[in-house]
């Protein structure tokens, strides 16, 4: 494992952890009107700590594409789903909460599970899959279950809907990933122009901007402890199955390999789990009361008596 991948991996999910306590901090304070609704970002844009928080998640996610390009993305995801750590550090400055064994076992389970995966998988480039019906097929699967899941957030967008949406947004951010990885590859390869003329950078903008309104709506309408651990959670295996599915990444795939590949996943779900339902995670604000009616004044009300 190259260390430079490393270092740009663990930073990305460090800007990114403290950027989405921030966003979420200012999108809780938004109108429920503007629910699933790209003017919930028109508002949020005036908002300096909703800015400041979109800054250093687009710091994050600049060095997450760096180290995509330097590194498999069955590699480069575990790593980034650390970022559920920074974002708890940060909630803990801000609502005094000690770790506890919730906190320290989240925070084992998540470190154990990637270390367990890397070593157990050892993940390796290779010759990407050419063939673009299964490119296609394992993205059309990515994106109808992120737009299955944002149906149903809409019924229920005060109850199960924050986790649905994290879980939409994960899986697009997966997705939007492996595009990043093709998209470095065709600058490196032929420029800007290579660059210009590929489908797969309008994609990362298209799965950005689409995977944000669903993230504010998630921060919006519940605590950060309800949406961000399920997008924690599904941008990891999206990422994966993207990077197996077609970008040719390696996995060992022999008996003990794979049931160590498949504990490491599940400490790291465990671990996103326990540590986005911490105590220290914000609490969000109170339910939004819906505006009372203007009574009418009637003109005789006016008159003295």
């Amino acid at each position: 494992m190259s260390v430079l991948v490393l270092v740009l991996a663990v930073s990305a999910a460090c800007c990114l952890g403290f950027g989405f306590v921030l966003q979420q901090n200012a999108a809780a304070h938004a109108p429920l009107g503007d629910f699933l609704s790209p003017r919930l970002l028109l508002d949020l844009v005036r908002v300096p700590r909703w800015l400041g928080g979109i800054g250093l998640m687009v710091v994050g996610m600049v060095l997450g594409a760096i180290a995509l390009s330097n590194g498999e993305i069955s590699l480069v995801e575990p790593l980034l789903a650390t970022n559920l750590l920074f974002a708890l550090l940060l909630s803990r400055r801000q609502t005094r909460q000690p770790l506890g064994r919730q906190g320290w076992a989240g925070l084992l389970l998540l470190a154990g599970g990637v270390t367990a995966f890397i070593v157990a998988g050892q993940p390796e480039g290779g010759d990407a899959v050419t063939d673009p019906f299964r490119h296609w097929m394992i993205i059309g699967v990515m994106v109808g279950l992120a737009l299955l899941l944002t149906t149903y957030a809409k019924r229920s967008r005060l109850s199960a809907g924050p986790v649905l949406l994290g879980m939409a947004a994960g899986l697009l951010y997966g997705v939007q990933d492996a595009l990043t990885r093709v998209s470095g590859q065709r600058f490196s390869d032929g420029g800007w122009l290579s660059l210009a003329t590929s489908w797969q950078v309008y994609g990362v903008v298209a799965l950005g901007i689409t995977g944000l309104v669903l993230v504010q709506s998630a921060f919006e309408t519940a605590p950060l402890r309800m949406s961000l651990p399920a997008l924690t959670a599904a941008q990891p295996l999206a990422g994966i199955a993207c990077g197996v599915g077609f970008l040719g990444d390696r996995l060992r795939t022999d008996a003990g390999a794979l049931a160590w590949e498949a504990g490491g996943l599940a400490g790291i779900m465990v671990g996103v789990v326990l540590l986005g339902l911490h105590p220290a995670m914000p609490s969000g604000t109170a339910a939004k009361e819906p505006r009372e009616p203007k009574k009418k004044v009637r003109v005789r009300d006016l008159q003295p008596r």
